[in-house]
């Protein structure tokens, strides 16, 4: 049996598929066909390509003869005319992103096959580096899950059981003793804002960043100061897609806005996680959700970068919350921008999803550089909605788990409008939407504790190291536990997270190791034989970059146990992880192991002879 006491960190890499085209590979463009769904439909595309040379040819002309081209090239038609003639597919060129790539919108809507015969065409054209779908997201709450109530009172006590509860919740009032957010500014990337007593103090002015006035409901495509939320509510079926129902309006926006900064002490309503923060909300969905398009730009701006069109960010967020998400790895575009905004020092966080599947496949869940965080209910188990995996960094409060009203659900601001805003409220909501902004808001709380910035980096080592157990373990992966506020409040103020220094730094010594046989990658150590108790000290070090690390042990007779712990000795009531099986054949795997010295101690059973050990790393 292996076992596992503490996390280690896991490297998360995107998926990106390439094609195989009829031109030299060097010259091939990336075609990234992340978020094509096979009963999809897709009328929006984004074509980089590898110089800036709008230089020679004005963008919209060159992106136009770039589609026209490549459908002909695949065979697809634009429609038919009314003599029978088949028309040309043709593409209108609808702006830059922030990585100067195209976003372009065809004549008509391509099925999933067509879209990839034009994909794989775009790609043949030696000036172009990439081309992607510009595909939708939307947040990740559970569907028609919203109770009501009428604000009358301090509602914190009886319904936020996700912030105070000893087993489901976060332990908010530790941590609010040590740190409140003062002074850090939270990026909520969603639906947008609505007028709220409880929160208004805490709103910055933000920006709507969504350019295609059907989903903005605005009366034009362009960018505008201000992130109001209209509302997303879908009046017919099959708006958005094949068999999409007709919706109220989510005020989703809100929702997690209010998680991680809602006014606080105020004998007003509800609390939030770093209530003395400030929340940047930028609109990057509404109705029918969002374009990938849109959000990339918004990672970049809200995280400082610069966007064509739009006003510099004076209020450059630490940290990015992003509730939302779509079938599908992550793609370039998006991955792009989250490592631009990581290069800025800003932490991502992510909702896992809703589908009860694996993270791996939808985005932004399976993006590198980001904190991806699955779902958990009051009793301290994954959600059973909740998306899980070996991307999944950590778990938050999501509700769902158990029935019932409060305990079932996440408690925030809202609005009771069922389309358009009307008066502002409380509700409840479920989903991993509900768990990415308390992680956010505690990552909040340790920005403003910390003398010197964390990292992204280090700030993910944090949340990670200090996750408390699950009350029952998850059948699947669902990360390093739950977050616990104020064990990483604690650890970050004691130089938790902190990246080892080099040894020759200044200030820098190098520990010695601990009193134990090295052993090298790939060799046996034969010949292991003693009585009950016995034991055998080794150490292996693993450098960076590894896949696995596997350490078994065979043969022989007799009991042994195995214990390994990553830069401290292992032994059977302290260790990262073990094996202990009966007889001699133990197998302990770590999977993306952290850099370091890894020490593996043998321990016998009962008498034991001529068993073999060896550590192998990959």
């Amino acid at each position: 049996m292996t076992s596992r006491n503490r996390s280690t960190r896991v490297s998360i890499l995107s998926a990106l598929i390439g094609a195989t085209l009829a031109v030299p590979a060097a010259f091939a463009g990336q075609v990234d066909t992340a978020g094509i769904q096979s009963d999809g439909s897709y009328a929006r595309l984004v074509v980089k390509y590898r110089d800036s040379a709008r230089l020679r040819t004005a963008a919209a002309d060159r992106v136009a003869e770039t589609i026209a081209g490549a459908a002909a090239r695949a065979g697809i038609a634009g429609g038919v005319a009314r003599g029978g003639a088949a028309l040309p597919l043709s593409a209108s060129r609808l702006r830059a992103t922030a990585s100067q790539a195209d976003v372009v919108r065809l004549s008509r809507a391509l099925d999933a096959n067509q879209t990839q015969a034009l994909l794989r065409q775009i790609a043949a054209d030696p000036s172009v580096e990439f081309v992607q779908v510009d595909r939708r997201l939307t947040h990740t709450r559970l569907p028609d899950v919203r109770p009501m109530l009428v604000p009358n009172d301090n509602y914190y006590q009886q319904y936020q059981w996700h912030l105070h509860d000893a087993i489901g919740g976060i332990g908010a009032e530790s941590a609010w003793e040590t740190s409140t957010g003062e002074g850090v500014v939270v990026a909520v990337l969603d639906t947008g804002i609505t007028a709220h007593p409880d929160m208004d103090a805490n709103m910055l002015e933000g920006y709507d960043f969504i350019t295609d006035a059907f989903v903005s409901r605005r009366d034009s495509d362009e960018r505008v100061p201000g992130a109001a939320d209209l509302g997303d509510w879908n009046p017919v079926a099959n708006e958005c897609y094949a068999g999409s129902p007709v919706t109220d309006s989510s005020w989703h926006g809100t929702h997690t806005a209010g998680t991680v900064a809602e006014l606080t002490d105020n004998a007003t309503g509800m609390a939030g996680v770093a209530h003395d923060a400030k929340v940047l909300p930028v609109r990057v969905l509404g109705r029918c959700g969002g374009y990938t398009s849109d959000i990339a730009d918004a990672i970049v701006w809200a995280s400082g970068g610069e966007v064509d069109g739009v006003p510099t960010n004076a209020s450059p967020a630490e940290v990015i919350n992003m509730s939302l998400g779509g079938g599908g790895a992550c793609d370039t575009l998006t991955q792009d921008a989250i490592n631009g905004a990581v290069s800025r020092g800003t932490v991502v966080v992510v909702a896992a999803g809703n589908q009860g599947q694996d993270a791996a496949n939808h985005s932004p869940a399976s993006c590198a550089n980001v904190i991806n965080v699955g779902a958990t209910g009051i009793t301290g188990i994954k959600a059973y909605y909740s998306n899980y995996g070996n991307l999944v960094d950590l778990s938050a409060p999501g509700g769902g788990v158990t029935d019932g009203n409060p305990d079932g659900y996440v408690w925030q601001a809202i609005n009771s409008g069922a389309t358009v805003p009307e008066d502002p409220t409380y509700g409840g909501m479920a989903g991993t939407s509900m768990a990415a902004p308390h992680v956010a808001g505690i990552v909040a709380l340790i920005q403003s504790a910390v003398e010197v910035p964390k990292t992204p980096a280090e700030i993910e080592a944090i949340l990670k190291e200090s996750a408390r157990a699950f009350a029952s373990a998850p059948s699947q992966p669902m990360g390093a536990g739950i977050v616990d506020a104020p064990a990483a409040l604690a650890l970050a103020l004691d130089g938790g997270g902190e990246e080892p220094c080099e040894p020759g730094e200044p200030g820098c010594e190098e520990e010695p190791p601990i009193d134990s046989t090295p052993i090298t990658s790939g060799q046996v150590v034969t010949g292991l034989s003693g009585v009950a108790g016995t034991e055998g000290l080794y150490r292996i070090e693993v450098p960076a970059g590894m896949r696995n690390l596997n350490v078994l042990t065979y043969g022989g007779t007799g009991d042994v146990s195995v214990y390994v712990s990553r830069g401290s000795e292992p032994g059977a009531d302290e260790h990262d992880w073990a094996s202990t099986r009966p007889g001699t054949n133990e197998t302990v795997r770590v999977a993306n192991p952290e850099a370091g010295v890894y020490y593996v101690k043998v321990v016998g059973e009962s008498l034991y002879a001529r068993v073999n050990l060896q550590a192998r790393y990959n």
